[in-house]
């Protein structure tokens, strides 16, 4: 489904955005750390500190699997703004793979001491790439 290019570009961003809606179509985008991995994106329900274990965006998942990732570029040479757009479906795996959990600490040193393997983590099956600007 994602050209190299694509791949590439979105491998070189160190965080995208999360766009979740719930059944009411209340939209919700945060931050993710991410890997890409297996034919999808990977997040790992981590073990940052956070109010609660129920977060916004698995609830929403829960209610509503459709959801969106851009990962962006600015700079300041306006030939240089790029984009890529995934939207896919989402689902939360209570243990993810051991390849995904090895990625995913591969990319953020910080993940290196939590428990990743025995925690869920959000898998996105990408279903249609939207590309905008320079990706290289």
């Amino acid at each position: 489904m994602l050209s190299d290019d694509q791949i590439g570009f979105i491998e070189s961003r160190r965080v995208a955005h999360l766009a979740t809606a719930d059944a009411g179509a209340l939209p919700h985008v945060v931050p993710v750390c991410f890997a890409y991995t297996e034919g999808a994106i990977w997040i790992a329900i981590d073990e940052k500190p956070k109010t609660t274990a129920r977060l916004k965006r698995v609830r929403n998942i829960e209610e509503n699997p459709q959801v969106s990732l851009i990962f962006d570029r600015y700079d300041e040479d306006w030939t240089r703004l790029g984009y890529v757009l995934v939207h896919g479906t989402a689902e939360l795996v209570e243990r993810p793979p051991v390849g995904v959990v090895s990625a995913l600490r591969a990319r953020y040193e910080k993940y290196g001491p939590m428990g990743l393997e025995e925690r869920p983590a959000i898998r996105i099956t990408p279903e249609r790439v939207v590309t905008w600007g320079s990706l290289t």
